[in-house]
């Protein structure tokens, strides 16, 4: 082979390079092969469906902050809204509400959340961060003092039709399951194929000149968190159909962090306007095999933290080697 010829074999290498999220698709393979043949009890039909039912109600979380991320963003207060919405949409369903309407009205606040969240960050300018964070607080907090005093809901008894969406349909497929795959779908679709997608993509990559080209970044940034949060809702309503019950402890617990962990990991960018729903779906199935694992294998919280932390660690610095950040992004805020 001559020269030339190598050049053009490594520039076409070069051309069909695999993306962060096949990698990881291929790292997840390696592991599930590594843990069928070493890991007793993890290569069987019940904890593939616990498997599958676990990862199922992570990703459609990580479905919501993925949007806000790709916004070049970020939504700590996740998953203390969708546990509050839950526990009150729970709450008025036991004191007869119908559940539809429940349900419906814990959707609505689950997004005025998110809004106000927006509101805040774009109108009020407070850095996402800490905007989140304290609303996160906030949230909790008052919930706490004014409806759920004792940190968990119980689902009342006679509520069989909403426990159906946490079971499991013919052939044993977990109806969670179903819902991350419709919640991924639409969700594809939303930001590949509508005009309010692609301006969320403009926004994440380059919100100085999104502003300047005409488009209305203030109430598309309250778009991104209010979506955000009903996705995240959806998933917390997946919890109590699994559970019976919403516990608000999830709030203070890593859950927040494995859900970065799943949408960073999967090659969503935290500098913004990079990453699809693929990239989500990739993340999840290798987080989730990971937490399945180091459940199976009953290491203690404080190991799990540390590998989660250690992960979450390469996955940021492995995001700004490949994504770093230039003059104009700070100039932006970042």
């Amino acid at each position: 082979m001559t020269a030339v010829e190598r050049g053009v074999s490594v520039r076409n290498w070069g051309q069909y390079r695999p993306d962060q999220a096949t990698i990881v698709v291929g790292v997840t393979l390696v592991l599930f092969v590594i843990l069928s043949i070493g890991q007793p009890g993890f290569f069987s039909l019940g904890n593939f469906f616990t498997l599958v039912r676990g990862i199922s109600i992570l990703g459609i979380m990580a479905l919501g902050m993925a949007v806000v991320v790709i916004g070049r963003g970020i939504d700590l207060s996740q998953i203390a809204t969708l546990a509050v919405s839950a526990a009150i949409a729970v709450t008025l369903i036991n004191a007869g509400l119908p559940t539809p309407v429940a349900l419906g009205l814990g959707l609505l606040l689950a997004v005025a959340i998110g809004v106000a969240n927006g509101f805040l960050i774009s109108v009020i300018e407070i850095p996402p961060l800490f905007t989140t964070l304290a609303s996160g607080l906030f949230i909790l907090g008052v919930t706490r003092a004014l409806v759920v005093p004792h940190y968990q809901v119980f689902l009342a008894s006679g509520h069989a039709i909403f426990l159906r969406f946490g079971g499991s349909i013919a052939g044993g497929v977990p109806v969670p399951t179903l819902v991350f795959i419709a919640c991924a779908v639409l969700l594809h679709l939303f930001l590949s194929r509508t005009t309010l997608g692609r301006f969320i993509y403009a926004h994440g990559d380059n919100a100085l000149a999104a502003r300047l080209s005409g488009m209305a970044t203030r109430p598309l940034t309250m778009l991104e968190y209010g979506l955000c949060s009903a996705i995240g809702y959806v998933g917390g309503v997946m919890m109590v159909a699994s559970t019976s019950l919403m516990h608000l402890q999830i709030a203070e617990s890593t859950v927040i962090f494995d859900v970065i962990l799943v949408v960073v990991l999967g090659g969503v960018s935290l500098v913004g306007g990079r990453g699809n729903v693929f990239s989500v779906v990739a993340g999840t199935l290798l987080i989730g095999m990971l937490l399945n694992a180091m459940t199976i294998m009953n290491l203690d919280i404080q190991t799990q933290d540390m590998i989660k932390g250690a992960v979450l660690l390469i996955a940021i610095s492995l995001d700004s080697y490949v994504h770093p950040r230039d003059e104009e992004t700070a100039k932006q805020g970042d």
